[in-house]
């Protein structure tokens, strides 16, 4: 039996005998585990950090800058002037130079600054792309941990199942033995019996990959998992929350970043139409060692300044890929924009419909234990075969997991809501028990 099986038996042995354990885990518990430890998120937070150094690197352009350079040789002269032999001009010598040189710009055409803003849109799009992140791992942390929990639920539900088929086997059996049934009602039972066990082995496989999901999530292993708190408040109406979305939604204000990025970069493609002026500062010294020492030092301060007027076509292609960047940018806006509106429906509309299921799952649930109550009694006094009473008793096992899974589906919709208005993040879920919802 491997860790998996062992975890969910354990659970549900505990549940069973109703045996208290040392401390239940929380939802938020989980959802803090992910944050603190989950790999992905932490290489998308590095995105962010990598993206504010773009801003340093923009500034930097501005920036003065100062470099200093050295050489240091031989070099061999022959010269035909006048006394180049008696001055000692002629001939191999030594020679070191060294220089430093400043230079600030002055005037880029403002393409320093579209690059600075550029980098800042950036930044602010790492940001939201590092919300939408946040945002995903904790849909995923509350879906993981409401499937290990029906999964548990439906375990229970399965094996008592297995267990309540298999007394209908013992009774059939014990009926068949004074005459009471047919042969045939017994090889029902046994059959049904089977198709139960089969149905455990199904649901415990399911929990074990739904375990191995959250450990993969939150680097826990699930020990006694509590009730998942109340609902945060859910918007009004489904217009709210389309208006929400479009407002707060990180990956729609991602794009939007990212479309102010690329709004900029064609301003820095323009700027390099313009003239470029620096201040440039020169101090330099050279020394040529011979019969004498020779140093030669020269300083020099001059304004330097560029202006394009032939680049081959380089500067339009730029200036044309960039606007054509900007406008896929747009395009992406629109998409998500859309994208958004569906999924904001869809989680909308499954979360009402999973409230109707929730309630007629109740009703079911109630019905089916009445009719199965009755088929017993029924079958004790000769009215109701042994068939019927398996059909009754199916129903109410379907029933139960169908309550199961529509109370599982209506948390997990109503948080997929909430993440397509850009609204679950940490604090705002309520993980301590407050809060409910407000329609």
């Amino acid at each position: 039996m491997n860790i998996h099986r062992t975890v969910a038996v354990s659970l549900l042995a505990l549940s069973a005998g109703g045996l208290p354990l040392a401390q239940a885990e929380t939802l938020s518990d989980a959802v803090s585990a992910a944050l603190a430890t989950n790999p992905g998120l932490q290489a998308q937070r590095v995105e962010t950090e990598i993206a504010v150094e773009t801003v340093e690197q923009a500034r930097a352009q501005g920036r003065t800058t100062l470099d200093l350079s050295g050489s240091a040789g031989y070099e061999y002269i022959d010269s035909n002037a006048a006394f180049a032999d008696l001055s000692g001009t002629n001939g191999d010598r030594p020679i070191a130079s060294a220089q430093i040189q400043a230079a600030k710009p002055i005037y880029t055409g403002g393409r320093i600054r579209a690059g600075i803003r550029q980098a800042r849109a950036g930044v602010d799009a790492a940001e939201s792309q590092y919300d939408a992140a946040v945002q995903d791992l904790v849909l995923q942390v509350i879906t993981a941990y409401v499937d290990v929990r029906s999964d548990l639920e439906a375990v229970a539900i399965r094996e008592n199942n297995v267990e309540v088929t298999g007394e209908q086997v013992r009774a059939a059996s014990d009926r068949f033995d004074v005459g009471v049934v047919t042969r045939t009602d017994v090889s029902l039972s046994q059959a049904r019996l089977e198709g139960a066990r089969a149905a455990l082995a199904g649901a415990q496989a399911t929990l074990e990959a739904d375990i191995a999901n959250y450990q993969f999530l939150t680097g826990l292993t699930p020990t006694d998992l509590a009730p998942p708190p109340p609902l945060p408040p859910l918007p009004e109406s489904l217009e709210a929350a389309v208006q929400i979305a479009l407002d707060t939604n990180p990956d729609l204000a991602a794009a939007r970043h990212a479309e102010r990025a690329a709004r900029e970069a064609i301003e820095v493609a323009r700027g390099q139409y313009k003239p470029q002026i620096s201040i440039v500062g020169t101090a330099a010294r050279q020394e040529t060692y011979n019969d004498f020492t020779q140093r030669d030092s020269s300083v020099s301060a001059v304004a330097q300044g560029t202006i394009p007027l032939l680049s081959g076509g380089l500067i339009q292609s730029q200036v044309k890929a960039a606007r054509l960047q900007r406008s896929q940018a747009q395009r992406q806006i629109d998409t998500l924009q859309r994208s958004i509106r569906a999924q904001i429906a869809q989680s909308w509309f499954g979360y009402e419909a999973s409230l109707r299921s929730i309630a007629a799952s109740e009703r079911q649930v109630e019905a089916a234990r009445i009719a199965y109550d009755g088929a017993k009694e029924e079958l004790a006094v000769g009215i109701r075969t042994t068939l019927d009473v398996l059909d009754q008793e199916q129903q109410l096992f379907e029933a139960q997991l169908a309550l199961v899974q529509a109370e599982r589906d209506s948390y997990v919709a109503a948080h997929s809501l909430l993440r397509a208005t850009g609204q679950l993040s940490p604090d705002m879920l309520l993980l301590d028990g407050a809060g409910g919802d407000s329609r």
